[in-house]
């Protein structure tokens, strides 16, 4: 008996030394095989700096299908991660339609406050019906509100893949909220006026989605006549320089300022376009218009950088419709027709800007040639293998929509649209006789980058009663494509000194139920699940019976 006293005792004391040290010496550990559940450095340095309770209210609760039910449990296991790293990081999941509530009614308050519902079609034993779900997160941190979108718009896509879609990009989503509540603005943007660039409503969303991280403000080259020094000793405190659709010539003197930022270290953004070319001018009692080069004086400037912007229109098989009005007053309908010259862009590659992005919508733009000079160029979107190439002027008419394109016309391969150019740049002016005289001018730069989109239109945003709408939303398709996203991307990448914009490149493999496969198989399944286990019991029962009177007999 003392022995097995003794015995107890030590077990407890055991039992009790193995919880204190768990509880001291607590440990995560993923198995996957992706490191789905393992957050990057990134998204810990930022979870680390809250100091105060972040709350995150996730509307992801109720009876979901199978791949909403995916998305849920994914965005559950991720903020348990958040929350293990900093416990100040809490979160609550709620159904908005808990209460009973008329589904269309909350779904309103959620559009008015900018999180539009997803509608969804739900297909449940041969039947189909349609349901609203909120894929949306709210973050508080003090008196700071963050909204998180959880499913991702993907144009043709299936529900699957959009589910899909957006798990991988969860992580990146939780970060950037985060990071938008708990550091504070550090770096600073020019956004370009004085040449002719997009008026501000037509910029308007894009400016404020970017204010979120940075300090934005206007500048103008104006000055360079006057002062040039000056002007350049202004420019070099902003961090990046935007310039939106420029329609105006740059001067010798502009360019060298604009080459002098560039050699000091300073960062691009060029949304410039070589064809003069805006579809209101469709809209005539001919429905045509001529599209003609634009020169802005830029070509030696790009060239010398490694890029030529060619005096060229890109026709795409794989577009964005134009829509058209039919009737008046009361009976006007909007139809969209097929639109050759509005590319729509896409990118097979996983870098950080472009990794699993919808595709981008651009308007009457030009290929672009990367020539070899030393830099590192890579091509973040282009046209898709079925595009044509037209020359300038070009008579462009509505009678287009009624004619069925032949692929075989189709043939000129993928157009480079958009160009990252990353390293130590040589001057435009190396060599050459300088515009004005500076008391230190620079032939070489140090690292640094240029981003060039050979189209003005892909920040533009579209206009209702005269209030900016989200860019990339088409009012007359309903339909969002990824440009918002893809120049958020472009501008956080060219500013991001953080790595959090590098979590975009994660991959996470999610396995789905196939469907369609279910459904077939459901009886057998069912079969199996109620027959299987009978079938085994009435074994067991023969068995059983079996051995009993065997050995009460002998």
């Amino acid at each position: 008996m003392k022995n097995s006293g003794s015995h107890i005792i030590i077990l407890l004391a055991i039992l009790v030394t193995i919880n204190v040290v768990s509880y001291y010496l607590y440990e995560r550990f993923d198995l996957t095989a992706d490191d789905r559940y393992t957050l990057s450095s990134a998204a810990k340095e930022i979870a680390e700096k809250a100091e105060k309770p972040v709350i995150v209210d996730v509307f992801l609760e109720g009876d979901f299908p199978p791949e909403f039910r995916r998305l849920q449990q994914e965005t559950r296991q991720l903020l348990e991660e958040f929350a293990a790293e900093n416990a100040n990081i809490k979160y609550n999941f709620e159904d908005p339609l808990e209460d009973g509530s008329d589904a269309n009614a909350v779904a309103t308050q959620f559009y008015e406050m900018g999180m539009t519902p997803a509608r969804i079609n739900v297909v449940e034993n041969g039947r189909s019906s349609e349901a609203i779900i909120f894929p949306w997160a709210i973050a508080n941190y003090g008196n700071q509100t963050v909204k998180i979108q959880l499913l991702k718009n993907r144009l043709g896509a299936t529900t699957k893949d959009r589910v899909e879609s957006s798990v991988q990009q969860l992580e990146y989503a939780f970060a950037d909220a985060l990071s938008k509540l708990m550091e504070p603005k550090r770096k600073k943007i020019a956004v370009m006026r004085g040449n002719g660039e997009l008026a501000d409503p037509f910029i308007a969303d894009f400016v404020k989605s970017i204010q979120e991280y940075y300090f934005i403000a206007p500048f103008t080259l104006d000055s360079v006549a006057k002062d040039p020094q000056k002007t350049l000793d202004q420019l070099k405190e902003y961090d990046l320089v935007i310039e939106a659709k420029p329609t105006q010539p740059y001067t010798e003197e502009e360019k060298y300022v604009l080459d002098q930022y560039l050699m000091s270290g300073g960062k691009q953004l060029w949304m410039v376009e070589h064809v003069a070319m805006e579809t209101d001018s469709l809209f005539s009692s001919t429905g045509s218009a001529f599209a003609l080069p634009r020169d802005l004086n830029l070509g030696d400037y790009f060239f010398k950088y490694g890029l030529r912007i060619n005096p060229l229109l890109v026709k795409d098989i794989y577009s964005a419709p134009i829509v058209l009005a039919s009737g008046s007053g009361n009976n006007t309908q909007f139809n969209p027709y097929p639109w050759l010259y509005f590319p729509l862009t896409t990118s097979p590659l996983d870098h950080p800007v472009v990794n699993n992005l919808e595709a981008v919508r651009f308007e009457y733009t030009s290929p672009m040639d990367t020539l070899a000079n030393g830099l590192e160029k890579t091509i973040l979107l282009s046209s898709s293998p079925n595009s044509q190439l037209e020359g300038l002027p070009k008579e462009i008419s509505l009678d287009l929509i009624n004619k069925r394109p032949d692929p075989t016309e189709y043939n000129a391969g993928e157009q480079p649209l958009a160009v990252l150019v990353e390293g130590e740049f040589t001057s435009v002016y190396e060599n050459r006789i300088k515009p004005f005289e500076l008391p230190q001018p620079l032939e070489k730069s140090h690292l640094t980058q240029l981003l060039v989109i050979s189209d003005g239109d892909v920040v533009k945003n579209q206009l209702q009663r005269g209030e900016p709408m989200e860019l990339g939303f088409d009012r007359y398709t309903g339909t969002t494509y990824g440009n918002k996203e893809f120049l958020l991307n472009s501008v956080n990448y060219l500013l991001d000194d953080t790595g959090l914009i590098n979590i975009r490149s994660k991959e996470v493999s999610i396995a789905f139920l196939d469907l369609r496969e279910v459904e077939e198989t459901r009886t057998f399944w069912q079969l199996i699940n109620l027959g299987l286990p009978l079938a085994l019991l009435g074994i067991f029962g023969a068995v059983f019976i079996f051995w009993r009177r065997r050995k009460y007999v002998k």
